[in-house]
């Protein structure tokens, strides 16, 4: 997950630098611009909104028996409240800000040990609510604020394990009825957080963000009896929220009104890197095996974009294509007991994927706010190495799926210490993309065997676009 993090920061800071100290222009405007003054400093309030996804690797071991492993992955919507306190200086911003979230993240699909009738172990994990108190360190440009932030986090998490085993009787034989136990455990966990975020006046006192949070709320080992045998639990508490959020800002005196609404329509071309974070519903059915569990590929991703913008007044319609390299990889999941004699260790990645997508937007003076969503393609590549019987095999898969994907971001004028010229923009955005389930039939070890997979994606990433106009460039 550090991976996720080091992108989800340079995401923020790319972006973060967008205007050096001296006087600074604003490209695609329709008409000369009035002066504008913006001041971030003060206090605010606000609502956000969005999605939580965990990747929380987790390992059960039952002495002589197994040593299965796997990413237990709640998902659900998030949403609460923030307030908080700028300072600024100059085009520097310090800020305090706390937050509170109710979640809907629950993961409760996860079944190993074969998963048989009379032989299975059942994850329940929810995270119920969650909170930050974060420090704040960005760059003013006007209206558009580029952050990093970090700090306190802490939360509820509550986890239930269900298990049913045969229990061995006289002469080694198993007993047709086997012992049943529900196991749970209820913590508020605390540790940091740390991530991104991009925020821009819509006019008025409101401001709007997008935001990338990494949660780590730390590790516990647990332990718990079944069948007169000790089961220990260790797993790791880690979060990854993507929010959009809604600021009223108290005693403000910045404005927008006197910028002029941003020229977009044309051709652009750009380039983009951020992080992908998987959610990859998996299962695997071999003999007595039917055993279901997530795999959660992350890592970085970058590649290029093309696009054009049609522009009616303040509204805009466009149609964008990209193609994206990855280093997303899973390789920490062990199935099927993974004993010494017994074992499948599946290894995914997603080396490459790409988006053909419409664009619907709103420009607020120079900034733009949009929606997107359309077509989305890539390829998934399996291992999965097996050893059974003091034999080895290793089964590879490869499939290229389509799908789709929606999302939204924020688009402003670029200006990085006057490196960059009046047509340059950069941009945040999140994209979600799901390219459907792909499911393979083989034989291994003389065994019929069947690996099915779910390819969801979480994108974040930040992009700097050219575009191929002649705008009226305006003093800000």
């Amino acid at each position: 997950m550090k991976k996720f993090l080091i992108a989800a920061a340079l995401a923020g800071m790319s972006v973060g630098a967008e205007a050096a100290d001296l006087p600074a222009k604003a490209p695609y405007t329709k008409a000369p611009a009035l002066a504008a003054v913006y001041d971030w400093t003060g206090f605010y309030v606000g609502v956000n909104a969005g999605v939580g996804v965990g990747r929380d690797p987790t390992r059960l071991s039952i002495p002589g028996l197994s040593l299965e492993q796997t990413n237990l992955s709640p998902l659900g919507a998030i949403g609460g409240v923030q307030a908080g306190y700028n300072w600024q200086t100059s085009n520097w911003m310090l800020g305090l800000e706390a937050d509170i979230q109710a979640s809907g993240q629950h993961e409760d699909s996860t079944c190993l040990l074969s998963c048989s009738a009379t032989t299975n172990v059942r994850f329940d994990r929810k995270l119920e609510w969650f909170g930050t108190a974060r420090a704040r360190i960005g760059y003013a440009t006007g209206p558009v604020l580029t952050y990093v932030t970090g700090g306190f986090a802490y939360g509820d998490v509550k986890t239930a394990i269900t298990e049913r085993t045969p229990v061995p009787v006289f002469g080694g034989f198993a007993s047709p009825f086997p012992v049943a136990g529900t196991f749970t455990n209820d913590q508020i966990r605390t540790g940091y957080t740390f991530g991104s975020g991009l925020e821009a006046a819509l006019g008025g006192n409101w401001t709007g963000k997008i935001e990338y949070l990494y949660i780590d709320l730390g590790s516990r080992t647990g332990t718990y009896s079944l069948a007169g045998t000790t089961h220990t639990v260790d797993t790791r508490y880690r979060d990854n929220i993507f929010r959009a959020g809604l600021n009223y800002r108290f005693g403000s005196n910045g404005t927008t009104a006197s910028l002029p609404v941003a020229n977009w329509s044309g051709l652009y071309i750009g380039g983009n890197v951020g992080s992908g974070l998987g959610r990859n519903r998996s299962s695997f059915n071999a003999d007595i095996y039917a055993e279901q569990f997530d795999l959660v590929p992350d890592g970085f991703l970058g590649g290029g974009q093309i696009g054009y913008n049609w522009q009616s007044g303040a509204w805009l319609y466009g149609v964008e294509a990209d193609f994206q390299g990855s280093t997303q990889k899973d390789n920490k999941a062990c199935i099927t007991l993974c004993s010494a004699g017994l074992s499948t260790s599946p290894e995914q990645k997603l080396p490459w994927l790409g988006t053909a997508r419409g664009r619907l937007g709103y420009s607020i003076g120079s900034t733009l706010f949009y929606v997107t969503g359309g077509y989305a393609y890539g390829e998934v590549k399996t291992s999965l190495r097996e050893f059974a019987g003091g034999a080895a095999a290793r089964i590879d898969i490869s499939n290229t799926k389509g799908g789709w994907t929606a999302g939204g971001g924020i688009e402003s004028p670029l200006q990085f210490f006057n490196w960059f010229g009046p047509n340059w923009t950069s941009k945040t955005e999140y994209l979600y993309v799901d390219l459907g389930r792909a499911t393979s039939n083989f034989v291994a070890a003389n065994t019929p065997q069947t690996f099915s997979t779910a390819v969801t994606e979480h994108i974040f990433r930040t992009g700097l676009n050219y575009h191929f106009n002649s705008p009226v460039v305006a003093k800000y």
